[in-house]
């Protein structure tokens, strides 16, 4: 688990990737947000 910080809300948390310099890390809630629709 790597630590970031969220682009979006500024929180601390933790992702299971190592993060790409230069691309927006989001926590689960704001993940959430920006992600598309699903659909069925």
């Amino acid at each position: 688990m790597h630590k970031v910080t969220c682009s979006d809300c500024g929180k601390e948390t933790e992702v299971p990737f190592k993060p790409t310099e230069g691309r927006p890390v989001y926590c689960q809630e704001c993940f959430a947000k920006h992600r598309p629709p699903r659909r069925f």
